[in-house]
């Protein structure tokens, strides 16, 4: 009898230790621990090529959020890019995003680069001052390759 109330309590204090495990691994992957307050706001890029939900939003390099949902502006079929930004955080109206890459083929985050108007953004606002993303591919291909048109010599 006692050796099976020994093996219930190790296999209740077993199965609380993994519940507990796969917590903490859900809240680590999606990038927030418990409390983290966040605000939303949006970004409109004309192309968002690379960028994930979950990648990271960057001031001066210090993470500062992480990229919700991206989707498409049916009005003008640009990228719309929310990021979930600490609430902590005060951005002037004036801020610049941009999408960038953590090295030549690196994962892709937003960077921002808040300007100096004196009106804070608000939760919910959009930011349209922004730069997309750079496609490396056909960069290098331009490079490689040259203009593939020919120009006439008359």
């Amino acid at each position: 009898m006692k050796q099976s109330k020994l093996e219930l309590t190790v296999g209740v204090f077993v199965l609380a230790g993994l519940i507990a495990v796969a917590y903490l691994a859900l809240k680590i992957g999606a990038g927030s621990l418990v409390g983290a307050e966040t605000y939303s706001v949006r970004a409109r890029f004309t192309n968002s090529g690379g960028l994930n939900p979950g990648s990271n939003v960057l001031i001066a390099g210090v993470p500062v959020g992480r990229v919700g949902a991206i989707t498409l502006n049916p009005a003008d079929f640009s990228a719309l890019v929310e990021l979930k930004l600490n609430k902590a955080l005060k951005l002037p109206a004036d801020t610049i995003a941009s999408i960038k890459t953590t090295g030549l083929i690196g994962d892709k985050y937003v960077g921002l680069a808040p300007g100096s108007d004196s009106d804070s953004l608000a939760p919910g606002a959009t930011i349209t001052e922004t730069e997309s993303a750079v496609d490396i591919e056909s960069l290098i291909s331009r490079f490689a390759f040259g203009n593939v048109q020919k120009k006439d010599s008359k």
